[in-house]
């Protein structure tokens, strides 16, 4: 990698710029023929096909040339001006960086006071406002949809925003500390702990506790399994721990599916589900923390109909 970080390549560009717009002006040059003189006869290149078919050295236009030339001086101009060759930066001394926080710092700005209204509100009521609604809804899917789907649905390891199943709790500080902090969920693997056997056993004790078919001679010699295992964090009746994030193993609601091949995955190999901070996600913004509150009041509001 550092081979591409040195000092080397930027005089390379430079040099590779420069030397093709000189070359092409060079070469533009040397192929112009003279304008002809009045009576002047344009000189035969090549001879005669088909009879009449001639082949002559023709002056280019003028205006092409003009064009032609003129895209060389604006090339010059522009690399003198902006960055382009390198490291110089141009004597404007223009950057994406600069013009994307100037961005970013005008349109704090214009939505600061935007801001301060609903932070003076509870997430209750910035959830029940169509304005913040909209709002959080555009900060959702620009941070969030990516993982939990543009309609919040989730997926396969994403949880599903929609309904009232939730991991950590769906009460509004929950939600906030979810965003702000982020999650890291584990569930180690047990494969080898309990062998082939047994994590088909405890895999059809946990069909069992949601009412899925499953082999009942299996499910009850996995039950003791599953209680010297997995209780500690579902707890002894599978109802899960919010506060580990251990899901509720009673219900119809699987993370990562619930067919007998996809828990005993589970079972065997662990599962390492994380979600990142919006704390940082969200940068160094002087409204960052008024963003999480609507992001919180969209996210609270989605399972609100439920």
């Amino acid at each position: 990698m550092s081979d591409f970080t040195s000092g080397f390549w930027p005089i390379y560009i430079s040099v590779i710029t420069l030397v093709s717009i000189i070359g092409t002006l060079v070469f533009l040059k040397s192929q112009t023929t003279r304008k002809l003189a009045p009576g002047e006869k344009a000189e035969l290149i090549e001879h005669t096909w088909d009879g009449d078919l001639q082949d002559l050295n023709n002056p280019l236009p003028r205006w092409w040339l003009g064009l032609f030339y003129g895209t060389l001086v604006f090339a010059l101009a522009y690399l003198a001006l902006w960055p382009g060759l390198g490291n110089y930066p141009g004597l404007l001394k223009w950057t994406q960086i600069g013009e994307y926080e100037a961005e970013v710092q005008k349109a704090e700005a214009k939505f600061q006071p935007v801001y301060a209204g609903f932070m003076k509100q509870d997430i209750a009521t910035v959830a029940a406002d169509a304005d913040a609604r909209a709002i959080g809804r555009n900060l959702f899917l620009t941070y969030c949809s990516q993982c939990h789907g543009s309609d919040a649905a989730g997926a396969r390891g994403f949880p599903n925003l929609t309904d009232a199943d939730w991991l950590y709790g769906g009460d509004p500080d929950t939600i906030k500390a979810t965003l702000t902090d982020g999650r890291a969920g584990v569930m180690p693997a047990l494969g080898e702990a309990i062998g082939t056997q047994g994590t088909q056993e405890v895999t059809n004790y946990v069909l069992s506790l949601s009412g899925r078919k499953h082999d009942a001679a299996l499910a009850a010699a996995g039950k003791p399994k599953f209680e010297e295992n997995c209780a500690a964090c579902h707890m002894p009746d599978g109802t899960g721990m919010q506060a580990m994030g251990a899901p509720n193993l009673t219900d119809k609601v699987w993370l990562y599916g619930g067919s007998e091949a996809a828990i005993i995955e589970s079972i065997a190999k662990g599962r390492n589900g994380v979600m990142p901070a919006m704390a940082q996600t969200l940068g160094t913004s002087s409204n960052k923390d008024a963003k999480l509150h609507l992001l919180t009041a969209y996210v609270y509001g989605l399972s609100q109909k439920h």
